[in-house]
């Protein structure tokens, strides 16, 4: 199929081909960040991407189901258990994006975190985030077991440079009303600079390999069609005394 094809279709799908391998993914972004919250909360989900001129159409999924919101933001007002689950969007001149998670909990604490895996000296935020942000008193955040930080009143608990010694299960528990309430745990692994390489660091992307072989394909058709010339010419000719002249066929 590909040998009916001419050098110029062939450069075309090549071209349409990088195209489509270029085209940069949507993003999912959380308002506010966490993607734990409490029931009752209210979130804001909002995809960017680009856009055709006069249409900002978007297409939002739910655990792999379309849902009817065309809007640029998604807003869930109330929060139920049955909002969680993964979150994809894609705007008109973008690819779908990859999935957010979102954690909807029945509790009276809930311990938020910016990511479960943190590599070494970037900052870890955590948040005991109360329902329906009742008062909490008395607050103390735990690191396996052991009290590591303590508020009289509730506040976040942030460590600057994030260690490998920093890995663990941590939760918060605190005060409200005359109850003492935990939440539940959260694991956070401090990784090394050893683990940041991953496999795709060694191998090129899908689309780089699919022009390199497309381009060798071409050569490799310019080149049959250039013998393809050359014996075509030298059956046609006859070569006299450095002369050329040509016979004429039947």
């Amino acid at each position: 199929m590909w040998q009916l094809l001419p050098p110029a279709a062939l450069l075309l799908l090549v071209s349409a081909d990088t195209r489509a391998a270029d085209l940069s993914k949507a993003v999912v972004l959380l308002d506010p960040q966490w993607n734990q919250v409490l029931k009752n909360d209210r979130v804001t989900l909002k995809c960017q991407g680009d856009y055709p001129v006069e249409d900002n159409s978007t297409k939002w999924w739910h655990n792999g189901t379309l849902i009817s919101s065309q809007t640029s933001s998604y807003f869930i007002a109330d929060a139920k258990v049955e909002d969680s689950g993964e979150y994809k969007c894609q705007t008109g001149l973008s690819a779908l994006s990859d999935p957010v998670k979102l954690e909807v909990h029945a509790s009276w604490l809930l311990l938020q975190v910016t990511q479960r895996v943190v590599n070494v000296g970037k900052p870890i935020h955590l948040k005991c985030h109360s329902w329906k942000k009742t008062t909490v008193a008395k607050v103390q955040y735990f690191q396996n077991g052991r009290g590591k930080k303590y508020f009289h009143q509730n506040s976040d608990f942030y460590i600057p440079e994030a260690k490998l010694e920093h890995s663990g299960s941590y939760f918060c528990r605190g005060i409200i009303g005359t109850k003492n309430e935990s939440s539940e745990s959260v694991q956070i692994i401090v990784q090394g600079l050893g683990n940041l390489q991953t496999v795709s660091s060694f191998y090129p992307p899908w689309h780089q390999i699919t022009f390199c072989l497309v381009m060798g394909l071409l050569f490799a058709v310019d080149t049959g069609l250039y013998f393809s010339v050359q014996r075509h010419l030298r059956n046609s000719e006859e070569w006299r005394n450095g002369k050329v002249t040509w016979s004429k066929g039947p």
